[in-house]
């Protein structure tokens, strides 16, 4: 569970913010709006497997990726051989999947938002940071949990990226509830201690849920 709790530090504030990023930023886009979408939506309906083995070659040692970082500034990235680098790496792979998603769900919610609440705004000079923060966020709280609630169950059910791109390693720092509970039941044949844990693993997902929505509540009462 060390693992998760690791991987939800980094999962969640990376793929929130890309997301908002993502959304803000197609918002303001008057042409191509639809097709810049698309592209960012295929990541999230692309096969697990295919995109798990292309970032693992882009990635590895000696990969074109750390090749081109040991020609231009004479360093490579241990991303996936490092047990500090590689839930990261991970991390940022899931957010690349997901991105498109959670940011055309807060992309729907921005687009709710009535132009005239920004139009009196503007009249009383409030600057875009502001507005962000006391008209956008609040009138978004329907979007942003449902993207945190998904979030959260991807980070409790991932599976795919760590064991093809590491195997659990390096020294298990990236092995996640699904892969313990697939060894267990396919490799060590101990199929009821895996379903005693997938009912344990849901139950944690169910009570990271609970607290994150009793905790945005609260921040989004002092935010009143």
């Amino acid at each position: 569970m060390w693992n998760i709790c690791r991987f939800l530090m980094w999962y969640i504030p990376i793929v929130f913010i890309a997301s908002l990023l993502f959304a803000a930023g197609l918002r303001r886009i008057k042409y191509g709006k639809s097709f810049i979408a698309l592209s960012f939506l295929l990541a999230n309906i692309s096969s697990g497997v295919a995109y798990s083995i292309v970032f693992s070659k882009l990635f590895s040692e000696y990969g074109p990726v750390n090749q081109f970082l040991r020609e231009s500034i004479g360093v490579s990235v241990p991303w996936f051989t490092n047990p500090d680098c590689a839930m990261l790496s991970i991390a940022l792979i899931v957010t690349w999947k997901f991105v498109g998603y959670y940011g055309l769900i807060l992309f729907s919610g921005m687009q709710a938002i009535p132009n005239d609440i920004y139009s009196a705004a503007m009249l009383d000079k409030t600057g875009r940071f502001k507005q962000g923060w006391a008209i956008t966020l609040p009138m978004m709280n329907p979007q942003i949990v449902m993207v945190m609630v998904l979030a959260i169950t991807v980070a409790f059910s991932i599976f795919t990226e760590p064991y093809l791109i590491t195997g659990g390693g390096p020294l298990n720092s990236t092995t996640s509830p699904m892969v313990v509970m697939y060894e267990a039941a396919f490799q060590n044949m101990k199929p009821t201690w895996a379903a005693t844990m997938s009912i344990i693993v849901a139950g944690c997902s169910f009570l990271a849920i609970w607290v994150f929505r009793k905790l945005f509540e609260k921040i989004s009462r002092l935010c009143e």
